[in-house]
């Protein structure tokens, strides 16, 4: 269905786009509902959860604190 969200945190990659959370987001959206692309009905609230997950995704990412990096 979809391949593996990559590693967004440091030291796996230094800079993290918005469009890498918002693809990651999508990707754990469509695996976890089972849809690839939602019917129209769904549509709404398909998008609504991909802008949660990439909301809580980036909190996560700006509150993480890696040892090692300065």
């Amino acid at each position: 269905m979809c391949r593996s969200i990559k590693t967004l945190r440091p030291p796996y990659t230094d800079e993290v786009t918005e469009q890498d959370v918002r693809a990651a987001a999508l990707q754990y959206v469509r695996k976890i509902s089972g849809f690839r692309t939602p019917a129209a009905h769904n549509a709404e609230a398909f998008e609504r959860a991909v802008t949660a997950v990439a909301k809580a995704t980036e909190e996560l990412l700006a509150s993480l604190t890696v040892r090692g990096r300065g």
